[in-house]
């Protein structure tokens, strides 16, 4: 486990899809920032109530103009997230602003490239079977 605190900050991203003759609104959340803090916990914590009071989504910032002040009304949740709706005109956004602390972290490995020889193999031969999916393994 290592000592770095991130501020980890999600927005509620929404996309139209047509279906029939109507529209679906989908919403998800999508992380759009991982900041991190240099220091602990507690700076963390600091950095993030300042994010959930002063970050502005990308879905505002694009349409504000230079002196908007968006209303902004900020929950802090019992686990110390904070959940945040902000309005500007006919706009609206969430966001979800989380301190974590990182407690692991790997580099992405690349397979070797293949020869020529195992390319024309992979072209008459049928592919390697799926990775099994992740299961919790059981203690006895």
């Amino acid at each position: 486990m290592t000592d770095e605190w991130y501020v980890l900050i999600e927005e509620d991203t929404r996309e139209t899809e047509r279906v029939n003759a109507g529209e679906l609104q989908l919403h998800r959340w999508m992380l759009v920032g991982t900041h991190y803090i240099d220091g602990g916990e507690e700076q963390a914590i600091a950095a993030a109530e300042d994010a959930a009071l002063h970050f502005i989504p990308r879905g505002l910032a694009l349409y504000a103009q230079p002196g908007d002040e968006p209303s902004r009304h900020a929950f802090l949740t019992r686990d110390g997230a904070w959940v945040v709706l902000i309005r500007q005109r006919t706009r609206e956004c969430h966001i979800r602003v989380t301190t974590a602390q990182l407690v692991h972290f790997q580099e992405e490995k690349e397979a070797p490239p293949k020869t020529l020889k195992e390319k024309l193999r992979g072209a008459v031969q049928a592919p390697p079977p799926s990775p099994k999916p992740w299961t919790p393994t059981t203690k006895a």
